[in-house]
């Protein structure tokens, strides 16, 4: 069995996101991040809630996979380059790119200087072609920045609820070949 973090980004996932859908069918399998700045991000908080998660995670299973969207990405990343932990496997679906034009600067102004470092685990990122928070080529350098696979699934916008993609069996199906590796 796998345990999963999920680390949704601003304001959480709601109960028609991916990731929600997929949290419900695995059960106690999931932990879900709780931090206090759902709506103004601040990462060292969201580094902290991936920490508390990842500690009960760790408890239920050995091995532990993060499937973080948007901003959660970016707090994914965070945590496992202060971290390092073991036997660990991170889904980062649709992250945003801290200075493209659409960022929330305001709302989030502690992630804005980020930038990509080697991750210190088995990682894919998935990307729209057309997602209005980073365009295709910026989310291909940041695979390549935290050593990650990429995964293009072309017109998803930015892989959330207004996506339409309900409990996403694709994404499943690529989160499985990171996991089953």
């Amino acid at each position: 069995m796998v345990a999963y973090v999920i680390i949704p980004g601003i304001d959480g996932s709601d109960e028609r996101h991916w990731q929600s859908l997929w949290e419900k069918q695995w059960g106690a399998s999931a932990v879900r991040i709780a931090p206090a700045s759902w709506s103004m991000p601040d990462l060292p908080d969201w580094v902290a809630a991936v920490q508390a998660a990842y500690e009960i995670a760790s408890r239920r299973d050995n091995q532990v996979a993060l499937v973080a969207h948007s901003l959660g990405c970016w707090a994914a990343a965070q945590w496992l380059d202060r971290a390092q932990p073991d036997g660990l496997a991170a889904f980062l679906v649709a992250p945003p790119n801290p200075r493209g034009a659409a960022f929330p600067r305001q709302a989030a102004a502690t992630f804005v200087d980020l930038s990509a470092r080697p991750l210190p685990c088995r990682s894919l990122v998935v990307a729209g072609d057309d997602d209005p928070y980073c365009d295709p080529t910026t989310s291909a350098s940041f695979a390549r920045e935290w050593q990650a696979q990429w995964h293009l699934v072309g017109s998803r916008g930015h892989i959330n609820s207004d996506s339409g993609l309900g409990d996403w069996q694709a994404g499943l199906e690529l989160l499985r070949t990171l996991v089953d590796h």
